[in-house]
């Protein structure tokens, strides 16, 4: 039976420095987040960012906007609050409605201000967990499913750093019918597609950690993108969802705010 990797615990300790940051600066940050749409993850996710700023001593401002906004109102949106001189860092959350372009948008963010940009927060979360662990990432088999530009992308980098051997699986992997078999063969496994229960239980490696990034509303339940019972007991470590990687991204997001705010000062 796998040891759970939780990040409540873990995320504490790193809030109690985060206070102390936020004590030392002159004026209290403000974290401006834009939500497009209505998403259950994405819900799931502000609702937390704005609990833990409250704690830490930090402004959250969210900024609701219709899935039918175009894509030049957005723009202008964000250059509002680009510009305005008290709002420390911006965050506009995912999934974005299929007419607005991601890569374009983000451009629109001032990298001082673009508290995504600079260190991915769920892929620093994931590595603070993993650390967690105590695994020795070097030259391990390491196989992340979902090549996202906010996760899959900069994960496999970080991964790289500490060189492990990372294969990224996505859509392509799935439909040429080899997810399993890349799965399977996975001394780290590392989700992040948005779809539940997309990865079976018994495709875990025996012995496996298992770092659930997925967030979806199945009935009245949040779960993962594992199967997590079958899963379980076949990995050594093993995320729950919810209570895994979130608590964990929503510190790494204040965290980056706070050292936006102290570089703007």
């Amino acid at each position: 039976m796998a040891k759970l990797l939780e990040g409540k615990p873990l995320a504490e300790r790193i809030k109690e420095e985060i206070r102390q940051r936020v004590l030392s600066l002159k004026l209290k940050p403000i974290l401006a987040s834009i939500q497009v749409g209505e998403n259950a993850g994405a819900a799931s996710y502000v609702k937390s960012q704005a609990k833990t700023a409250e704690a830490l001593g930090i402004e959250y401002q969210l900024h609701k906007l219709g899935d039918d906004v175009h894509e030049g109102h957005l723009i202008d949106f964000i250059q509002k609050l680009d510009t305005n001189k008290s709002v420390n860092g911006i965050i506009i959350q995912m999934p974005l409605p299929a007419q607005i372009d991601y890569k374009k948008i983000r451009r629109f963010v001032r990298p001082e201000k673009d508290v995504e940009w600079m260190y991915p927060c769920t892929p620093a979360a994931v590595m603070e967990l993993l650390k967690e662990s105590g695994v020795d990432l070097y030259g391990k088999e390491v196989v992340i499913v979902g090549h996202s530009e906010i996760v899959g992308k900069p994960l496999a980098l970080l991964l790289l750093d500490k060189f492990a051997t990372v294969t990224v699986a996505h859509i392509g992997t799935s439909k040429a019918g080899k997810l399993e078999e890349h799965v399977k063969r996975a001394e780290v496994l590392i989700v992040a597609v948005g779809k539940a229960g997309l990865i079976k239980g018994e495709w875990i490696k025996e012995g496996a950690i298992v770092i659930d990034v997925g967030i979806n509303r199945v009935e009245d339940k949040i779960v993962g993108d594992v199967e997590f019972e079958a899963a379980e007991k076949r990995a050594s470590y093993i995320t729950p969802v919810p209570g895994g990687v979130g608590p964990l991204t929503v510190t790494m997001l204040m965290r980056n705010l706070v050292e936006a705010a102290k570089l703007q000062q």
